[in-house]
């Protein structure tokens, strides 16, 4: 048999659970795709072991991890053999998060996996035309790798998730404050400022100057903190293309964190928008030496507009971060109950509604920031299409132990998890006042909230020595239903649309927002 004749010749493929792709949203034109493109993907292999919930709560060492809970060396040998043989190159491998990322021509990735590779024109969550390559269907691996590999990512690469965060309309600012005037509103520990940590923020765009950096934090009278960019599947920092846009995350995420724990090293890992990008970035943060104290995350997506087995793989990377005691804070979302979903159901935002990520809600705040004194806080809506924080119950991960007794409600289509976990402002009409590409703007959104706990607990870590790890835990201890937890500011007027604050956690703004002095001692 000529090597011709091997390509078309039928493989042992098994079904790969999850791996079900829709028709991407907005879709546009769509045509066969050259099958000699080359395409790079991600692999996910299983585990030697699950992560037990003692470790999330009792981070160990990384070469403990690594040799109890990493890839089995055997499983990556059978991969790289077998895929190599199906003429699939190899480009890295790792036991320590289980990844493989391979390359090949879309031929060839094709057929291993068993789908058909095509290009098309869809739209972003900004409604922007973008091409991509896509799929629909499932995945299929080698036979001789079922149970070995649990997710294949990367061949399809429409955009993944959207920035969460609103720049506002002059206009419409009622008030707005520094990070530093929010840290002390907030009761940020004193005496503290995150030196000997570092926090990892993840970028799905743009991009920061230093110029930027400087300017700002040298206006707020802080000396700037090392800010080091990292690239991951090829992206870089690429700044100065749209204030309004990625440019305004990026910046956002990097001055609020910066300000707020100036003595922290803000690592700052760009990915592409994908599948593949996002969780490789989530998980080359979290295996980082040294390990960050906490990484942010203001990108999300409604949770069933991922594939079970990307949500899958990107919940065991927050399980990888919370074993090797990193805390992962996220945005809840900036669209209410409804998640930008149009079915008229409630839905929440992933990877908020991961319960090994910290979800962050958002507030409207009224404080006179010259005395840090607050007049008034409540959650955010300022109506349909104008912004308000995510909240609600998770359909696809099931109800923690540690919020069986807080009154998380159920729905009609979930009794899950429930979201968010924490608060803090996120109103771009009381936003952050930060500078974006040389231009002073405010910006709200709960991607602001993210960087704001990472800060928080990158100086919690400072002033305790010890790695948080997986928060919740600890913030949700022996709390029920109505009452508020110790380190908090309860936030009970509001509604996110579908759910209303009221006493204790609630799925608006959760536990409330921190008391960062009373944390400490509560910890």
């Amino acid at each position: 048999m000529t090597p011709a004749d091997e390509q078309h010749e039928p493989l042992d493929l098994t079904p790969l659970p999850g791996s079900e792709r829709t028709e991407a949203p907005g879709l546009t034109a769509s045509a066969a795709l050259d099958p000699e493109t080359p395409i790079e993907a991600t692999l996910f292999l299983r585990r030697r072991a699950e992560v037990p919930e003692e470790v999330l709560e009792n981070p160990i060492p990384r070469d403990e991890f690594v040799a109890r809970y990493g890839a089995d060396p055997a499983d990556v040998e059978l991969v790289t053999t077998t895929l190599q043989a199906l003429g699939v190159t190899v480009i890295d491998s790792s036991l320590a998060d289980r990844r493989i990322r391979l390359s090949g021509t879309a031929a060839v990735l094709g057929r291993v996996f068993g789908t058909d590779l095509g290009q098309a024109t869809s739209t972003d969550a900004n409604d922007n035309p973008v091409e991509h390559r896509h799929r629909t269907g499932g995945l299929s691996v080698p036979s001789a790798l079922s149970g070995v590999v649990t997710a294949v990512l990367g061949l399809d690469d429409r955009p993944q998730a959207r920035a969460l965060f609103r720049v506002a309309l002059p206009s419409a600012v009622s008030t707005s404050y520094t990070p530093p005037e929010l840290g002390a509103i907030y009761a940020f520990p004193p005496e503290t400022d995150g030196s000997g940590t570092s926090i990892a923020i993840i970028e799905l765009g743009g991009g920061f100057a230093q110029s930027d950096l400087d300017a700002y934090f040298g206006s707020l009278g802080i000396t700037p903190p090392t800010v080091t960019a990292v690239g991951v599947d090829g992206a870089t920092n690429v700044p100065g293309q749209d204030p309004n846009g990625a440019d305004g995350e990026v910046l956002l995420d990097i001055e609020v964190a910066g300000a707020l724990a100036p003595g922290a090293h803000i690592i700052v890992y760009f990915a592409p928008n994908t599948d593949a990008g996002f969780i490789d970035a989530v998980t080359t943060a979290a295996h980082a030496t040294p390990t960050p104290a906490a990484i942010s995350i203001s990108w999300g997506q409604s949770e069933d507009q991922w594939t079970a087995q990307a949500r899958t793989a990107f919940d065991q990377a927050l399980v990888d971060a919370a074993a090797l005691g990193v805390t992962t804070t996220a945005a809840a979302g900036d669209d209410g109950s409804s998640d930008r979903e149009t079915d008229g159901r409630p839905h929440v935002d992933f990877p908020a509604s991961s319960p090994h990520a910290l979800a962050c809600g958002g507030t409207r705040l009224a404080a006179d920031a010259t005395t840090a004194t607050v007049q008034s806080e409540v959650v955010w809506n300022n109506g349909p299409g104008r912004g308000a924080t995510g909240g609600g119950v998770s359909d696809a991960f099931p109800r923690p132990v540690w919020q069986a007794n807080v009154g998380v409600p159920s729905t009609a289509q979930a009794s899950g998890r429930g979201v968010p976990d924490v608060s803090a402002v996120a109103d771009p009409q009381t936003g952050y006042r930060i500078l974006v590409d040389g231009k002073e703007i405010v910006i709200g959104g709960t991607s602001a909230v993210a960087p704001l706990w990472a800060a928080l607990v990158a100086r919690l870590v400072q002033s305790t020595g010890a790695a948080l790890g997986l928060a919740q835990p600890k913030l949700y201890d022996s709390i029920n239903a109505g009452q508020v937890a110790p380190g908090f500011r309860d936030i009970t007027s509001g509604d996110n649309g579908a759910f209303t604050a009221g006493p204790g956690w609630d799925a608006c703004t959760g536990l409330g927002v921190p008391n960062g002095t009373a944390l400490l001692s509560a910890l």
